[in-house]
């Protein structure tokens, strides 16, 4: 269907002329009526936070209208950590990631002592042993140094290595920071944005009380709120030109849009804690990571600062409640057993024994176990002690909209999308929506769109809902895969993994998609 006349002149005008257009038309408020902002994000999380930094960061929407609802505290006090303790929610960041928080001018204002990038990555089948080495040369086997054939040898071949080891996040497999730490630099950039740029009006420990569509215009010169959602709080109703939802699994935005929500519960819990290890790293030492897929779920340990770790372990629910059950060297035990021991001895101990004499029973195993029949890498550290409190689970379960976006609505991180820890992606899907969605928001305003419109939302979808698909899909099979015990699943998951370990533009090519290369 042909758009109408008045339609078509206004498309027709100078993208300038449009702009302008949009600018005065926007973000009005209007007497005994909601107050109108062009942007509602409901969520200041990192996907939310990072979404708002980056309209505010772009020159042609830092004037856009914007409000940030969250029922938590949205202070940098509260957010980030005192002392040496760190937090037990921490994620990966990905080159792909760190190239956005930069971008947005957020990364400047991060204390570089509380975060760890790390260098390589060993990760083994815990029943047959076989493993696969990730490191960064496996990256630069791709990609920029990848096209060696292509570059003429000598100087040019070393500027391209020095340009692409200059990029943020580049020379690294990822970058562990604490959640919260990542919230406070967010909320540090919001708040220290230019004087001339027009400020987001957070309202924090604010609940939505509800989201509705708004009234009918009562005369010509009304704004027509019909079809606009007005978010309705203790601070007042406010209507959305573009609703955002980063609320989380459970998003209100998402079930006022009614938007479907399908997947699945894992009958796993991730069971978190920071740990300290034996080992004493100079501060500049490479890192690594490392992951042992257990029958029962993968195990993660990840380096933090300070000769610290982050420990992500993936198992059922039983075995979750033992675990946290246990006295803290016992804990420290289980822990060390997770990656030292057969998975037959490891079940055992959380499921036969009592809730104490896990490190004895440690002690007494750990020596009749060869580590090549467990494949445990030469340089794996030792767990030392648990770090006091820091130890919680949570459930893990799919869950995947059918859109992202609506009239007036886009979703974007764990609103839109959850996923299984196992390949550490959730963060980075969240934040990777986040870049997406503001770049059609920035498109939209500088081509006069209404951006709360399908014609500006709809690219957005159709970027991200397809790459998180195929993501959520590959670390789903992944995870079924590695659950299988014995038979030839096993025989043919650790063919695939030797396989892939010999062949380095294989690995670069795994590592790329994962980093969003």
């Amino acid at each position: 269907m042909p758009p109408p006349p008045l339609l078509k002149r206004f498309l027709a005008l100078p993208p300038a002329l449009r702009r302008s257009f949009y600018s005065s038309s926007s973000a009005r408020s209007v007497a005994g009526k909601p107050d109108v902002y062009d942007v509602v994000c409901v969520g200041g999380g990192p996907a939310g936070l990072s979404f708002v930094s980056a309209l505010q960061s772009h020159p042609s929407t830092q004037a856009l209208k914007i409000a940030l609802i969250d029922s938590q505290d949205l202070t940098t006090s509260r957010t980030a950590n005192d002392g040496d303790a760190y937090s037990n929610r921490c994620s990966s960041l990905t080159p792909s990631s760190l190239r956005f928080i930069h971008g947005i001018g957020a990364w400047e204002k991060i204390n570089n002592t509380r975060v760890q990038p790390y260098h390589a990555m060993d990760v083994w089948d815990g029943v047959s042993g076989s493993k696969i080495h990730f490191d960064t040369l496996d990256q630069q086997s791709t990609g920029v140094l990848g096209a060696i054939a292509e570059a003429v040898p000598g100087n040019r071949f070393q500027a391209s290595r020095r340009k692409y080891d200059s990029s943020p996040g580049n020379g690294v497999v990822a970058t562990m920071c604490e959640n919260n730490h990542l919230t406070s630099v967010l909320l540090q950039r919001l708040k220290g944005v230019n004087k001339d740029v027009q400020q987001v009006q957070k309202w924090d420990k604010t609940k939505v009380e509800s989201i509705d569509l708004g009234p009918d215009a009562s005369d010509e010169k009304s704004l027509d709120l019909s079809q606009w959602p007005i978010v309705s709080t203790s601070h007042g109703q406010i209507a959305a030109r573009l609703l955002v939802g980063a609320d989380g699994a459970n998003s209100p935005v998402r079930q006022f849009a009614d938007i479907p929500s399908h997947g699945w519960d894992y009958n796993q819990h991730g069971v978190v804690a920071t740990l300290k290890l034996d080992s004493i790293l100079h501060p500049d030492a490479s890192r690594t990571a490392y992951q042992r897929f257990l029958p029962t779920g993968p195990v993660a340990l990840l380096p933090l600062p300070d000769n610290q770790a982050s420990l992500v372990w993936s198992t059922t629910p039983q075995h979750a409640a033992k675990l946290k059950q246990l006295s803290p060297a016992d804990f420290t035990a289980m822990v060390n057993a997770a990656f030292r021991l057969m998975p037959v001895d490891i079940d055992y101990m959380l499921t036969t024994m009592s809730a104490s004499g896990q490190a004895d029973e440690l002690a007494w195993r750990e020596p009749a176990t060869p580590a090549s029949s467990t494949g445990l890498p030469a340089t794996f550290p030792r767990i030392a002690n648990v770090q006091q409190g820091s130890i919680a689970s949570f459930p893990l379960r799919m869950r995947h909209a059918d859109t992202y976006t609506g009239h007036r609505i886009a979703l974007i991180g764990d609103a839109a999308h959850t996923i299984h820890p196992l390949a550490g992606q959730g963060l980075n899907l969240g934040l990777a929506d986040a870049e997406a969605l503001a770049k059609h928001v920035v498109y939209g305003v500088e081509h006069g769109m209404d951006i709360g419109s399908s014609w500006c939302l709809e690219g957005y979808n159709a970027e991200r809902w397809a790459a998180n698909n195929a993501m959520i899909g590959v670390v789903d099979k992944l995870k079924k895969v590695y659950s299988a015990g014995s038979g030839p699943v096993v025989w043919g998951r650790s063919l695939g993994l030797e396989v892939v370990n010999r062949l380095g533009p294989l690995k670069g090519a795994f590592m790329g998609a994962a980093a969003g290369r």
